[in-house]
């Protein structure tokens, strides 16, 4: 079966404004644009951060591995990504729970606890992409939101999760935070996204895997046995997998709608002295609230402060909405800490994709063949769920059974 890109134009508007990551960094390697015909195991389409840690699975267990991207390496949404890494998602334990079944939440979150492990053994053994573990400090928002926090909390807790409920006095007295409660929870991480991606990518090229940038691919081939790639300068890739794992832009290749796309915003502070920086250099913090406020560090100091989401992503008004946005954000941060000097200094903002509850989905969709997988590590638990689906997908692959399967796939969709 063949499928053309039914994009009028391919390339998606995923950003806005100054990204931090990619100030910071600039374009840090060059990658060659495909100009040949090729053969391989598997192509991983996609050369942001989700793309980077398939390739890396794969090809780290022996499969013949080619990544190819539309754009520059990591240069769509990972530049963007504000990569707050968490095992806690976005959609509570107990929500999932109700939905589902107990055991299927408590595998989500526990398989999330994992990936933060096996994110710092990756992020450690390339070094230098400013990777650190960090607490995470979920507070409740105002005083209806406390019940909730508390019952989430009993579940958690009840299940051995590393958590700890703080009150009101602990809150104001450790952390200089009014708010009526918070779960604090000491397994989450920070790092920078673009880097992470871009440096893994380059070790994976030195290691033997091809990588090509600036390749857009713009027709999908696949029958029982292999999947035929096209790219817009005619070169064609025949393969005996495709992983799609272009981000937001995947949806592109499916009739069906799996996702909604919405738009956040984000700003990076200049760097703040340690003294007022204070617990926030090694503390994540998000609310109950949805959308939600959320603020971590980076390794020299600096604030990095997200939310403001607007229910639809419309690149146009993205656009307009950066610099209002990140002045609300600050006022935010005022309101919370009005000792704390955190002025915007770059400001960006990004598209983003949620589920209906806010899982990821990984594996194949019946739209195609058995040798078309997909990855849209959709949420806000981007990186952490590309952990997770870079296993699941090389277990598929390999013909082997993988836990988070049926969890992850498009039949729970309905």
């Amino acid at each position: 079966m063949a499928f053309e890109d039914p994009a009028e134009e391919s390339a998606v508007d995923l950003k806005s404004g100054y990204p931090y990551w990619a100030v910071k960094n600039g374009l840090m390697y060059a990658f060659p644009k495909l100009e040949h015909d090729l053969r391989c195991g598997v192509v991983v389409v996609g050369a942001g951060i989700t793309g980077a840690l398939i390739a890396d699975e794969l090809a780290s267990h022996g499969h013949d591995v080619v990544v190819v991207d539309q754009r520059d390496v990591a240069w769509g949404s990972t530049s963007a990504s504000t990569a707050l890494l968490q095992y806690e998602i976005d959609t509570h334990a107990v929500d999932l729970a109700q939905r589902y079944d107990e055991a299927t939440a408590l595998l989500a979150y526990r398989s999330c606890l994992q990936a933060i492990d096996a994110i710092a053994e990756v992020a450690l053994s390339i070094g230098d992409v400013d990777f650190s573990r960090c607490d995470s400090l979920y507070y409740a928002s105002n005083r209806a939101d406390q019940s909730r926090l508390a019952d989430e909390f009993a579940w958690r807790a009840g299940h051995q999760l590393p958590v700890q409920w703080l009150g009101r006095a602990a809150l104001k007295d450790v952390y200089s935070l009014t708010a009526p409660a918070a779960i604090l929870s000491t397994v989450a991480a920070r790092v920078d996204p673009y880097r992470f991606a871009s440096r893994l990518l380059r070790r994976l090229q030195r290691r033997g895997t091809q990588v090509y940038d600036r390749s857009e691919v713009t027709s999908i081939s696949a029958t029982a046995r292999s999947v035929q790639l096209t790219t817009a300068t005619g070169a064609s890739i025949r393969a005996e997998h495709a992983v799609i794992a272009s981000g937001y832009e995947s949806q592109r290749w499916l009739r069906q709608r799996v996702a909604r796309n919405r738009s956040s915003y984000a700003y990076m502070s200049d760097p703040i002295d340690r003294a007022q920086l204070a617990w926030l250099a090694n503390t994540l913090l998000w609310e109950s609230a949805r959308p939600y406020l959320y603020l971590r560090s980076t390794g020299d100091g600096r604030l990095l402060v997200g939310g403001e989401d607007d229910d639809r992503d419309m690149p146009a008004r993205r656009d307009r909405r950066v610099d209002r946005k990140a002045a609300t954000l600050q006022r935010k941060v005022e309101r919370l800490f009005p000792q704390l000097d955190a002025r915007p200094a770059f400001a960006w903002a990004g598209t983003f994709a949620e589920t209906t509850d806010g899982l990821p989905l990984f594996g194949r969709h019946p739209q195609y063949g058995p040798r078309v997988l997909f990855a849209l590590a959709y949420g806000g638990n981007g990186i952490t769920y590309s952990m997770l689906g870079a296993g699941l997908l090389r277990a598929q692959i390999e013909r082997r059974t993988h836990p988070l399967t049926r969890l992850f796939a498009f039949a729970r969709l309905g």
